[in-house]
């Protein structure tokens, strides 16, 4: 996350992505480079196995990872020039002279060996001349003859350039010094870092797709500045400290709204980036058959069509449909993943009347494939709600070829009973023709519960 100084926007998905997220997040980065913006596409989480190979299929290199929104010490520190610990203390001081004060004394390994400051510097000369006559009678000269080593602090703490400034706030304030440390996993000098940014960190500018929750969203997104919004799901979102661009529209998918917005801006995106805000799209709307579809996502799935089924791209001779068969086979199955993944991969938090649940979807070929894996499956469950601290949780097995779910519960939770669905004798719910979590089965659970 080196971009952090640099005033860097990161654009990011939910926790737990999916193939929509990541599509919307690098589409909407490149849309904002070409425009100039020193935008950056991140994720909030593992790729699942659809997104891993529609990437890799593509030939794209996945958004760096981005799971806390909190400032690192890398966000603060200072590269100043250093001094070896035997070179003499004229080069030292003429360090700090630019410095302000400061000058960084480094092994031969890069590792931090003293820092001198002000105070040090004090301290060395009390030391070395002290209120003895013929040590008064030194020349500058002679000081500055010495080994830097002899005038340093070597008692200064240290703090890894990936830590959370916020981990190591009391601590900082407990320290009588106004300078500190930052090393690499390795101990190897980073910077120095000062205690009053570290008091005030620069927030991190975030732009938050296909979600607007905060249950939703990277850790510690209270500290960052969320500057804008892009979602196709229900309001849920969190108070910002000033007026964001904020959009959550009527379509089936977020990539298709990033695609509207780089037509609207008069580009077309490179074909694999646009054959991965197609995956996105197709993904989301199950081949554009899901009841969240509408015509503008017939739109842009022609449009992304049009830009990455070119002669020469990893896509050439491709059919939306067949493209789409392809996507949705790579994420569909329970076999080849462990129930825990299954439970974990696309998971969604919410709270309604009390209760806070989680509801996680998988899609198969057949829902016989259920009958197999379901006790595995209702153990994971249960497994992550203890984990969560969630009143229930379950999981929507959704038939991607007949356009039909069931549902695994962790257990009986009063006000379900409403739900339209029949109970079979395995405990599992039958949501005859439910495929979209957004339209069909959330507003039902909501009204259960309400």
């Amino acid at each position: 996350m080196n971009g952090k100084k640099n005033n860097a926007i990161y654009v990011v998905g939910h926790v737990n992505p999916d193939t929509d997220s990541i599509a919307a997040a690098m589409g909407y980065a490149w849309l904002l480079q070409d425009q100039g913006q020193n935008a950056i596409a991140a994720r909030a989480g593992h790729l699942n196995p659809q997104t891993s190979w529609v990437i890799n299929h593509l030939g794209i290199e996945p958004p760096a990872l981005l799971t806390d929104a909190s400032p690192r010490f890398e966000t603060i520190s200072h590269r100043l020039n250093t001094a070896a610990p035997d070179h003499p203390l004229r080069e030292v001081w003429s360090i700090a002279n630019r410095t302000g004060g400061v000058a960084p004394i480094v092994d031969s390994e890069g590792k931090p060996f003293g820092l001198v400051t002000v105070i040090s510097l004090f301290d060395f000369l009390s030391r070395t001349v002290g209120s003895h006559p013929r040590r008064e009678e030194m020349r500058i000269g002679e000081l500055m003859d010495m080994p830097g080593r002899e005038a340093c602090d070597d008692t200064v703490p240290q703090f890894q350039a990936g830590g959370r400034v916020r981990d190591a706030l009391n601590r900082i304030m407990r320290e009588e010094r106004n300078e500190f440390w930052v090393v690499d996993d390795n101990g190897r000098y980073v910077g120095i870092c000062r205690q009053r940014e570290a008091l005030n960190p620069p927030r991190l500018q975030v732009i938050l797709v296909d979600h607007n929750e905060p249950g939703q969203a990277i850790g510690s997104i209270d500290e960052a500045d969320i500057i804008e919004i892009v979602d196709h799901h229900r309001l849920g979102n969190p108070s910002t400290r000033t007026p964001i661009r904020f959009t959550v529209d009527v379509v089936g998918s977020t990539s298709t709204l990033i695609s509207e917005r780089i037509n609207d801006a008069g580009l077309s995106a490179p074909p694999e980036l646009a054959g991965l805000l197609l995956a996105g799209l197709l993904s989301d709307t199950l081949i554009l058959t899901s009841p969240t579809t509408t015509p503008r996502d017939h739109e842009a799935a022609e449009r992304l069509a049009r830009w990455s089924f070119v002669v020469g791209s990893p896509l050439a001779g491709e059919t939306v449909q067949s493209y789409g068969e392809k996507v949705i086979a790579s994420g569909a199955g329970l076999a080849t993943r462990k129930p825990e993944d299954i439970v974990n991969a696309d998971l969604k938090l919410y709270e309604s009347s009390g209760l806070s649940f989680g509801v996680a979807q998988v899609e198969v070929t057949s829902l016989v494939e259920l009958d197999e894996h379901l006790e595995r499956l209702r153990d994971a469950l249960i497994k992550l709600r203890d984990a969560k601290g969630l009143s229930f949780a379950m999981l929507m097995v959704t038939d991607v070829v007949r356009g039909s779910s069931r549902l695994v519960l962790t257990s009986d939770v009063p006000g379900l009973g409403g739900l339209p669905y029949a109970k079979l004798p395995d405990g599992t719910l039958r949501a005859q023709g439910v495929v979209s979590r957004k339209k069909q089965l959330l507003p039902a659970l909501l009204s259960a519960l309400e």
